[in-house]
């Protein structure tokens, strides 16, 4: 069964930095695809950042060259470390995989960037 635990939300002022980290249980490696996603306050999710086939990352052009994805498969966890951040980053931000053809999605975390 696979679950998702994220966890590192919180509130920052614009310009600091916050890191989130999913762990994925049964593994990473089982998982056909892995990343970020967030939901704006009144928007629809959105992609922030994933690992695609063969190993290359996508990010989304608002956060290109402020995010960077990361995993490690010895603990399972995905991360997304967040620097320079805007207050147009403030969402609930989602883990979420596939696996056989079905998405999964962690519970969501909170981040707020206060100006």
């Amino acid at each position: 069964q696979v679950q998702l635990v994220e966890s590192g939300g919180g509130q920052v002022q614009a310009g600091g930095s916050l890191r989130l980290s999913c762990v994925v249980s049964p593994s990473l490696v089982s998982m056909s695809s892995t990343g970020w996603y967030r939901r704006p306050p009144g928007k629809q999710r959105e992609l922030v950042a994933a690992y695609v086939d063969g190993g290359s990352t996508n990010y989304a052009d608002s956060v290109k060259g402020r995010f960077t994805i990361s995993r490690d498969v010895a603990t399972n966890t995905l991360s997304l470390q967040m620097d320079t951040l805007k207050p147009e980053d403030t969402a609930v931000y989602y883990c979420g995989v596939n696996q056989a053809g079905r998405t999964y999605w962690g519970q969501g975390t909170q981040v707020t960037v206060s100006s």
